[in-house]
């Protein structure tokens, strides 16, 4: 590849890198330790101040005070799938994109999709969202971490 063709490549690399969306996440020891719970308070938040934030995936896991700070938020409506005989839910990262909000907010980022979506992990669906230039919150309890140190050495050629 000739010098100018270089230099052109690597800059149209950095104008998708700054046209990517932000990545935010709440890292938590353990479920129930208020990772969901934040990241609610902080999309009610940013609501109120005029942010078009919208609702990816939420999993209140049944607490009460957690459904209650889903009211009022925009939510995606999830894609449901059928799987070995059930109706299962999972994030529709089409309809994210389709929508482009400004901020979406995406929980269970080590999540392991249904066998049959285009991606087999949730932090793969939040790549294709960031690389589309949505901004994304989530959370993920620190022992998944661990579990990730194969795909991002793949992908960062850096080892954890």
């Amino acid at each position: 590849m000739p010098e100018q063709e270089k230099n052109t490549a690597h800059f149209i690399d950095l104008i998708r890198k700054s046209r990517r969306g932000k990545f935010k996440v709440y890292i938590g020891m353990s479920a129930g330790v208020g990772k969901t719970f934040r990241m609610l308070q902080e999309a009610q938040t940013l609501l109120r101040n005029g942010i078009d934030v919208k609702i990816g995936y939420i999993e209140t896991h049944g607490r009460k005070e957690t459904q209650e700070l889903l009211e009022g938020l925009p939510v995606i409506p999830r894609r449901r799938l059928f799987y070995k005989g059930k109706e299962l839910e999972e994030l529709d990262v089409q309809a994210v994109i389709n929508l482009h909000p400004e901020i979406v907010i995406i929980d269970e980022l080590a999540h392991t999709n249904i066998e049959g979506s285009k991606n087999e992990k949730r932090w793969q669906d939040v790549m294709d969202i960031l690389d589309a230039g949505i901004n994304v919150i989530s959370a993920l309890n620190i022992q998944h971490i661990e579990s990730l140190n194969d795909e991002v050495k793949s992908i960062t050629g850096i080892e954890v």
